[in-house]
C-alpha cells in the first residue's frame, strides 16, 4: 500500500529552528495549516510554536481543537453561516476586502471576545511587489483578488481594524521578504505607525529552515519592525516546518514500452497525490528501495537512508530510464523521467522525497484512485499508521451510504 511517511524527529528539528527565530526576534511564529495539517503530530509541535493560521472554518477548527493555542484566520471571503463560530475560536480574524469588513463589522465589534481584548480584526493588504517565478502563486499580479492596495485604503473607514496582513512569498529566501517590506514600509508605513494598528502579519512562504536561509537578517528585520512601529509581528510558515520531513512510498504496478519510452505505472498519482509536481511545477527527488544492491549497480551517488531503510538515488546518468506515471485516466498524470541503477520490477518500492508539505493536504480521490496511508515515524524508528483510506471514504464523499464497513 502506498504511504505518506512523516518523520516526527525531522518535524521537531524544523520547529526548533522556527522557535529559535521567534525567541531571538520577539516575533510570533504559527503553523500554516494549508501546507501541513497532520494534527496527530500537533502534541509534539505545540511547545515550539504560538499556534496555527487557518484559511477558513474547517482549518480553524483543527487549530482550535488540536493545537489549542492562537488561531489566526484569513479567507478571501467568509460565508455568513461561518462567522459566528469563527468569532468564538479565532484569536485574529483577518478580512480580504473592505466590503466584507463593512458587512460584518457591527457583529464583530459587538462580540464579547472583542470587547474583552481576546479577538482582533485585520485586513489583508497587497503591496503590489511580485518576487516569485510562478504566476499561479503570485498574489501581487495585476488584478489580484487577494488583498487591498494602498490607494483603496486612502480615506477608507477602518474602524475596528488593528492588524495589517500580507502574504506574497512562496518558498522564497530572505532577500524577497526584505524587498517586499520596503514596499510595505513605503505604502503602508503610515498606518503601521498609527496607534490603531497593533499587529503586522508577514504571512508565509519564508524558507526559514533551509540551510542557506539568512536567519540572522530575518531576526534583525523583525526586531526593526517591532521597534519602529511598536507592533507585534507574526510569521506563518508552512513548508518551512514540513520541508524534508516526509516521503511518499509508492510501488510499481506495471512496466511496458510506448514509442521507445519505458513506462512504469505506480500506485501513486501526480494529479491525485502530489499535485504541485504539475502545478508548481517541480521535480521531486526519487529513490529505489533496494536493501541489498548488487556489485553491478552503477549509481554515481551512494545509497542513502530514509525512514530507517537504505535506498538508491535515481540519477539521470544511469542506464535504466523510465517514465513514472500514475494510475489515473489523466493523460498528463506523469511525475517525470528517471534513471535507475538496475531495471525496475513489478512490486519495486519507489520513494519520493520531501512529500510532507502541500501533498496530502491537497490530495484528492479523483478517478477513485486509492489514497495512500498517512503514517508517522517516531523517535524510536517505529511507524504508526494514523489514517488509512478505503472505498467507503471515496463513496461517502458522493452520497449517503446504506451500509458502513464493519
Amino acid at each position: 500500500m502506498a504511504q505518506y511517511l512523516v518523520s516526527l524527529p525531522a518535524l521537531e528539528r524544523n520547529a526548533s529552528i522556527l522557535q529559535g527565530v521567534a525567541e531571538a526576534s520577539g516575533a510570533r511564529v504559527v503553523l500554516a495549516l494549508k501546507a501541513f495539517s497532520l494534527w496527530p503530530t500537533f502534541p509534539s509541535l505545540r511547545p515550539y510554536l504560538s499556534g496555527c493560521c487557518a484559511s477558513g472554518l474547517w482549518e480553524a477548527r483543527i487549530s482550535h481543537e488540536h493545537f489549542q493555542k492562537e488561531t489566526l484566520t484569513y479567507s478571501p471571503a467568509y460565508p455568513d453561516a461561518h462567522l459566528p463560530e469563527l468569532l468564538e475560536i479565532s484569536s485574529h480574524l483577518d478580512f480580504n476586502s473592505l466590503s466584507q469588513w463593512a458587512r460584518f463589522r457591527e457583529d464583530c465589534l459587538a462580540h464579547p471576545r472583542y470587547l474583552s481584548g481576546d479577538l482582533h480584526f485585520g485586513i489583508r493588504i497587497n503591496p503590489r511587489h511580485s518576487t516569485g517565478q510562478t504566476p499561479l502563486y503570485d498574489p501581487c499580479a495585476p488584478g489580484s483578488r487577494l488583498g487591498i492596495t494602498s490607494e483603496q485604503l486612502d480615506g477608507a473607514d477602518m474602524r475596528g481594524l488593528s492588524t495589517l496582513h500580507f502574504h506574497t512569498l512562496c518558498e522564497q529566501p530572505y532577500r524577497d521578504l526584505e524587498s517586499t517590506m520596503k514596499a510595505v514600509d513605503r505604502d503602508f508605513g503610515h498606518l503601521l505607525a498609527s496607534p490603531q494598528f497593533t499587529d503586522l502579519n508577514l504571512g508565509g512562504g519564508h524558507w526559514i529552515t533551509k540551510p542557506d536561509y539568512d536567519r540572522a537578517s530575518l531576526v534583525n528585520l523583525l526586531q526593526r519592525l517591532q521597534s519602529t512601529y511598536q507592533i507585534r509581528v507574526w510569521l506563518e510558515p508552512g513548508e518551512a516546518l514540513a520541508i524534508h520531513t516526509g516521503v511518499l512510498r509508492a510501488h510499481v504496478l506495471d512496466l511496458f514500452e510506448s514509442d521507445g519510452v519505458q513506462q512504469a505505472i505506480l500506485d501513486v498519482s501526480a494529479t491525485c497525490h502530489m499535485p504541485d509536481v504539475l502545478e508548481m511545477p517541480y521535480r521531486p527527488e526519487v529513490y529505489l528501495a533496494d536493501q541489498a544492491p548488487s556489485a553491478s549497480d552503477e549509481s554515481p551517488r551512494p545509497a542513502v537512508t530514509l525512514a530507517g531503510e537504505s535506498y538508491l538515488p535515481a540519477d539521470d546518468s544511469l542506464a535504466h530510464r523510465y517514465r513514472l506515471g500514475g494510475p489515473s485516466c489523466l493523460a498528463g498524470d506523469v511525475i517525470g523521467d528517471y534513471s535507475f541503477p538496475r531495471p525496475l520490477a513489478i512490486g519495486d518500492c519507489i520513494v519520493f522525497d520531501d512529500m510532507a508539505h502541500y501533498t496530502f493536504v491537497k490530495s484528492t480521490m479523483f478517478n477513485g484512485v486509492p489514497h495512500p496511508d498517512l503514517a508517522i515515524q517516531h523517535h524510536d524508528g517505529s511507524v504508526e499508521v494514523v489514517r488509512s483510506f478505503d472505498s467507503f471514504d471515496f463513496a461517502s464523499r458522493l452520497g449517503p451510504l446504506p451500509h458502513l464497513p464493519s
